[in-house]
């Protein structure tokens, strides 16, 4: 049972898909576990600690790679990565299936059986394996301390002999796993947190926290949840109100945090360019949601843009890997949670359960097709 950990190619991507102390757990699980040179530096792990939890380290991802039954990666692989892939090995990553026909057909010929770890269904079973949860709550803690340090003011009320600094306003859209970290960061950083969401289920979470809940509770507010807990998308009247309420109470703030995401399809567009311009100078909007396209007009992927009215838009790209070693850590915990699932350790052998509802809902490619039925609808 070889397992491979190769080193991410994309530059922007510095985690990594195991670390030591996730490899002694896959050995002990009867796995060989072979590393690629450099995997881990970006995260602050060396060739030297692989080694010393038993890795091998190959040279590079091809010899990684020969003879892998499992290989552990954070981005979906490439077609120029996948033509060293043993067909046939399980390939589990963030495969960011949306809207990727054309990339999922290159994935199913290689032969591998790939599965997409952010489709884990959120059941008490598999909270453990959940890299949306894990790798978001870094992302909300990230977002508030990006905006502190590019905010030129405290973030806590000061009272010194010279006056007083006020407390800063800090206001978070969406409160999911990301914006419910974001406001417990903000409060801990003592600023006055107000957050909002379409979830019902969200105004007690924020309330716990110590923020303020800021929305339009009709009817349509009442309903939109799915059954999974995630967000449905409001309707344009509902959205309309939304948008009044959320503008008045914008301009009155220091740091604006958006979050919102819905699986599937392009962020929400949550603060217009009016709403950007009715904010003081100085003040910033950090915006979580830029790789789907954004939550808030003007945002530009992996910049920090400067209105004219001087307001920071922060659109980082990647906002995990900005915390590498600590995102790293919980993912590759992540993935193993789900390995040792896959494997019959009593005789440290690898059986997947193809029909266990794990897999099925993860699963995407085998035997050269594509196999989970939302994306077979996809590609046709």
């Amino acid at each position: 049972m070889g397992i491979a950990v190769p080193k991410e190619v994309d530059p922007g991507e510095p985690r990594v898909g195991a670390t030591p102390d996730t490899v002694k757990k896959l050995i002990a699980l009867g796995a060989s576990v072979t590393v690629a040179a450099g995997a881990g530096l970006a995260s602050g792990i060396t060739d030297a600690d692989y080694r010393e939890a038993g890795a091998a380290i190959a040279p590079s991802n091809t010899e990684a790679l020969q003879g892998a039954a499992i290989v552990l990666k954070v981005r979906r692989p490439a077609a120029e990565e996948l033509v060293a892939y043993p067909a046939g090995a399980l390939v589990l990553a963030i495969m960011d299936p949306y809207g990727q026909q054309e990339a999922l057909e290159v994935v199913a010929r290689a032969g591998v059986a790939a599965f997409a770890m952010e489709l884990m269904p959120r059941i008490t079973r598999a909270q453990v394996m959940d890299v949306l949860s894990s790798q978001a709550n870094l992302a909300g803690y990230r977002a508030v301390v990006d905006a502190a340090a590019e905010f030129g003011r405290a973030f806590p009320m000061m009272m010194t002999a010279a006056g007083t600094v006020p407390a800063a306003k800090v206001f978070v859209m969406g409160a999911g796993v990301a914006g419910l970290q974001a406001i417990a960061t903000a409060r801990r950083l003592g600023a006055i947190v107000t957050a909002t969401d379409v979830r019902p289920a969200a105004k007690e979470q924020v309330a716990s926290l110590g923020a303020k809940f800021v929305a339009v509770e009709d009817e349509e507010f009442r309903q939109a949840e799915t059954a999974a807990g995630y967000a449905k998308p409001m309707s344009a009247e509902y959205q309309a109100k939304q948008a009044a309420l959320v503008a008045e109470h914008i301009r009155k703030q220091d740091v604006v945090i958006t979050t919102a995401l819905i699986p599937g399809r392009p962020a929400p567009h949550l603060v217009s360019s009016a709403m950007v311009e009715s904010l003081k100078p100085g003040s910033v909007l950090v915006d979580l949601a830029v790789e789907r396209g954004g939550n808030v007009e003007g945002a530009r992927a992996g910049e920090v843009v400067t209105t004219a009215n001087g307001v920071k838009i922060i659109g980082y790209l990647n906002v995990p890997g900005r915390l590498a070693a600590s995102a790293s850590s919980l993912y590759a915990r992540n993935l193993l949670a789900f390995v040792e699932t896959l494997v019959d350790k009593k005789e440290k052998v690898l059986a997947p359960n193809w029909e266990d509802e794990l897999v099925k809902a993860t699963l995407l490619t085998r035997d050269g097709a594509i196999v989970h039925p939302m994306f077979q609808l996809q590609v046709g």
